[in-house]
């Protein structure tokens, strides 16, 4: 009789820590760059347009031997409700004998994966030594994506937080982060000045990295704000219709992806490539490839880099796989009999 390992958040939580999961990050990468894993087109549907929508994402990890799928579900009603607005499972299956190896609660490998994503798009882009980091948006995923850049500069020195729609917001996150970095992930930099932008242009001006994570469908950052050398990690627009940064930016820059195809339909590149302010050549090539060797990434000190990820499956994937590792080594989960 087959068994199956179910994680919960809280067990996800205790089997991961986020350089665990920024290595899977880089590998998963650099696998999909080498052939060793394939992203598969995206499924979505909108039971209701800008109410509620279903998104599933799957690939296949060839060298981990598993392939799966991350369904997301989106209620807005639901807070009204009692229940949360999002809600995301992770199903792992063997590629050798298609038996389902574990089901995982996909929000805390979400904020995980995409917070690493982020964080090596700024790492392998950016300049050497860059020291600003701007963080504009202030709701779940900034927490993650700040904490996955400090795990890999020591460089940076100041951190802003910019929310354009609720600045309270930014301000009481930019006060809290020192704790909850240290809490959540074992985070201390007493180095780093953590504050609130005030004005999102000046903060742009002054930041050598700017990583986005908003649910923006219009851009909140003008081509004009940005100087030489600023390299952008675009984390929010996963949708169509979403975008975070001016189209500009991008046609002035040197535009990396995590998946092109899927960027394309549903990236910050989608809007600019509708709108004919660049086209799909412009893409130097895929962040998984400038890990691998095959393509070159910033080329200039003056040069804006611009990182777009919409999201892979493969990332998904390969965290739940090694949690569900980590949890049968430790006991962890609920394991049920199919």
């Amino acid at each position: 009789m087959s068994e199956i390992r179910i994680l919960s958040a809280k067990d996800v939580a205790a089997c991961l820590t986020m350089g665990e999961v920024i290595d899977a990050v880089r590998a998963t990468y650099e696998q999909k760059a080498t052939g060793e894993a394939e992203a598969w087109p995206m499924v979505y549907h909108a039971f209701e347009p800008g109410v509620a929508d279903i998104d599933i994402k799957s690939g296949v990890l060839g060298g981990a031997g598993v392939f799966g799928h991350k369904t997301v579900a989106w209620f807005s009603k639901n807070p009204a409700r009692g229940l949360p607005d999002l809600y995301g499972l992770i199903v792992v299956l063997s590629t050798e004998t298609g038996e389902p190896v574990g089901v995982v609660d996909g929000a805390g490998i979400t904020g995980l994966r995409t917070g690493a994503a982020g964080a090596l798009g700024a790492r392998v882009l950016a300049n050497p030594g860059s020291e600003s980091l701007l963080m504009v948006g202030a709701g779940h995923q900034a927490l993650y994506q700040v904490a996955a850049t400090l795990s890999l500069s020591d460089s940076i020195k100041t951190v802003r937080v910019a929310n354009p729609h609720n600045p309270d917001r930014a301000r009481d996150l930019a006060q809290r982060l020192p704790q909850k970095l240290a809490d959540q992930f074992r985070i201390e930099r007493p180095d780093v000045r953590f504050e609130a932008a005030g004005d999102l242009a000046q903060a742009v001006d002054a930041s050598d990295i700017v990583i986005t994570a908003t649910m923006s469908t219009t851009p909140l950052i003008d081509a004009d704000w940005v100087r030489f050398g600023t390299h952008f990690s675009c984390m929010g627009a996963d949708m169509p219709g979403k975008q975070e940064i001016d189209p500009a930016i991008i046609a002035g820059g040197r535009l990396f992806t995590d998946d092109t195809a899927n960027c394309i339909g549903n990236g910050e590149i989608e809007l600019g490539l509708a709108q004919g302010v660049f086209d799909a050549d412009h893409v130097a090539g895929e962040l998984g490839e400038v890990l691998a060797g095959k393509v070159a990434g910033r080329t200039d000190p003056d040069e804006v880099t611009v990182f777009d990820s919409a999201g892979t499956a493969l990332l998904d994937i390969a965290c739940a796989k090694m949690a569900l590792d980590a949890a049968a080594e430790h006991g962890l989960g609920t394991v049920a009999a199919l």
